[in-house]
């Protein structure tokens, strides 16, 4: 079946007419009675009674009219979208964020870009660190962001886009809140909370083992609201990443002698095209002002 047998089917089903029916489609009437003529032979039966100078639909032509309606329109509504797409006035942006990166710091661009592309669609997924990188493999998403993925595959750009610090967070109310300074022996009676899900958990255990801080009796929590709820609930403190937004609402301090950071890259896949609206992201992404949250 095509497309064109379906287009001069519906017109004369519209006109009741294959000389009109063939100027609406602008194509030589035996054409047009050709074509309806073999779609009719592959649905098996007559589509309309020839009765001169009109034409009137069968019981076949009945029943068939409005799923052929459907699929022309379909049809024409899938070709529509391709083109959409490929001007780029319609398209979907798959980008992947690591469980450690918090999505206020994408949101003003991804507004931005709507602004730019009103139809496009978001999909946004999230991952520890070998997750982010199997979507990227996938093709699942195009670009991702996240602290380094290690050498889980040799295709993959990165570019940096600012290195930041850890912090200590507290809640408001707890007795180091007020404290510009900390040292390591000040936090010997306190409960940490450690991020299971952050790509520093090993270096920041190694870290705080070092200064002979118990981390064996510390509570483990998988995402930032999970951390946000603890520390709130006063039942921990935490070492976070400055540009953690959930964070915002609580005491941040510097420990004396406590150096850990980590760069945060916007990565892409080596060789594989991408989507306008990718395109522009990535665009975006590297030529913003990260200084914020760099130091």
């Amino acid at each position: 079946m095509e497309m064109h047998q379906v287009r001069y089917f519906l017109a004369v089903a519209r006109t009741l007419n294959f000389t009109r029916a063939a100027e609406e489609c602008n194509v030589a009437q035996p054409s047009l009675t050709r074509a309806v003529r073999q779609l009719e032979e592959e649905l098996g039966g007559d589509l309309f009674r020839r009765e001169r100078p009109h034409a009137q639909l069968t019981e076949l032509g009945q029943r068939m009219l409005p799923l052929l309606r459907q699929c022309y329109d379909s049809a024409l509504g899938a070709r529509s979208l391709a083109s959409a797409m490929k001007s780029g006035e319609v398209s979907t942006l798959r980008i992947a964020l690591s469980d450690t990166i918090d999505v206020a710091l994408v949101m003003p661009h991804l507004l931005e870009l709507h602004g730019h592309y009103p139809s496009m669609d978001i999909k946004l997924l999230r991952g520890a660190a070998p997750q982010v990188a199997e979507h990227l493999k996938s093709g699942q998403a195009e670009l991702a962001i996240a602290a380094s993925l290690g050498d889980t595959w040799d295709r993959l750009d990165n570019w940096p886009l600012f290195t930041e610090r850890f912090e200590l967070i507290t809640n408001s109310d707890h007795r180091l809140a007020a404290r510009d300074t900390i040292t390591f022996l000040e936090l010997g009676a306190e409960r940490m909370l450690m991020r299971r899900h952050c790509e520093h958990f090993e270096p920041l255990a190694n870290l705080l083992r070092s200064q002979e801080l118990d981390i064996d009796r510390a509570h483990e929590v998988s995402s930032e609201c999970d951390l946000a709820a603890f520390i709130e609930s006063g039942v921990g403190i935490s070492f976070a990443p400055r540009s953690a937004s959930t964070m915002s609402s609580f005491a941040r301090a510097a420990v004396h002698g406590f150096d850990l950071k980590r760069t945060v890259f916007l990565y892409g896949v080596a060789g594989r095209q991408r989507t306008p609206v990718a395109n522009m992201m990535l665009k975006m992404l590297r030529a913003a002002d990260w200084s914020p949250y760099a130091n």
